[in-house]
């Protein structure tokens, strides 16, 4: 199915004439009745004057079922006894084709929230997911006639497509920087949910504007694990940057006290001093100096 543009004529042309047929019609019908009981000789046929009285008011109903308003982002579809005739975009009052039904679709941006999911990630972690979803109709038939009702078309195919861009990322990566995850590039996530939301949503009519993730966590169940082991992550590596830095100070001090001869060390003398700087600066308390006054003898 495919929308079109039906044909339409100011409103206020066809109220006009609905009215001129609406009165000239029981006109007609009281002076062809009053010509079979009078002794004048009639205009016409009283018989004629009935039938065409009757055809005009015919005629103002059928024309009073073809006067539609449309509002400012709303369309209305025209079906001709079961067969689609066109839609109506523009604003106002018009008289379109008579003896149809009109039903109407709104235009207007509109927002879809899934609300917290429960699904399985790449790696079979349990996570909870949200999202919300802009989008709009952008043709009117198609969200009428291909879907039976597009509104809760878009709702299932979302929360559908939450799930399953879930299930294709890691909620995050532990061993693999370079490996895109849910936590760490959104944006990507959001991108590709977008592109699977349109092609979904396309056979109803409906353009996607934005798709966005707006909660993203670990289930109940797995959350303390999970915070343990980022924890024990990030504690190993604020050691390993700890270990990098106090390496490099070491290194200096040794080399500054052999080039400004301050004092001679041997292999052994080297070891235990390096080893008592390491302990110094890489230990979480702070060192307490312990001062030698030499011996007694």
């Amino acid at each position: 199915m495919q929308e079109i543009r039906a044909r339409a004529v100011p409103g206020v042309l066809g109220l006009l004439l609905m009215l001129l047929l609406a009165a000239g019609g029981p006109f007609l019908f009281i002076r062809g009745v009053m010509s079979t009981t009078g002794d004048a000789v009639p205009v016409t046929t009283p018989v004629l004057d009935i039938i065409l009285a009757v055809l005009m008011m015919l005629a103002a109903v059928a024309i009073g079922t073809g006067l539609v308003v449309v509002q400012p982002n709303v369309s209305r579809s025209l079906i001709f006894f079961g067969r689609y005739a066109g839609t109506l975009r523009e604003p106002g009052f018009w008289l379109a084709l008579p003896l149809t039904s009109k039903p109407a679709v709104s235009l207007k941006v509109r927002n879809f929230e899934s609300g917290t999911l429960k699904v399985n990630d790449s790696r079979g972690n349990p996570i909870e997911i949200g999202a919300v979803v802009v989008w709009r109709v952008v043709d009117a038939a198609r969200a009428l006639f291909d879907v039976d009702a597009y509104e809760d078309f878009v709702t299932t195919q979302s929360e559908t497509s939450v799930r399953h861009i879930a299930s294709q990322y890691p909620y995050d990566t532990f061993d693999d920087e370079n490996e895109p995850s849910l936590r760490g590039n959104t944006d990507n996530v959001s991108a590709d949910l977008k592109a699977e939301l349109q092609e979904r949503l396309a056979v109803a009519g409906v353009e996607v504007l934005e798709a966005r993730l707006v909660h993203l966590a670990y289930a109940p169940e797995v959350a303390s694990a999970m915070l343990q082991r980022q924890q024990a992550e990030a504690v190993v590596a604020a050691r390993a940057k700890i270990v990098e830095g106090a390496v490099s100070m070491v290194q200096m001090a040794v080399d500054e006290l052999q080039r400004n001869g301050v004092i001679d060390l041997d292999d052994e003398r080297k070891a235990a001093m390096i080893n008592n700087l390491m302990v110094a600066i890489v230990s979480e308390r702070s060192a307490q100096p312990v001062l030698n006054a030499g011996t007694l003898y």
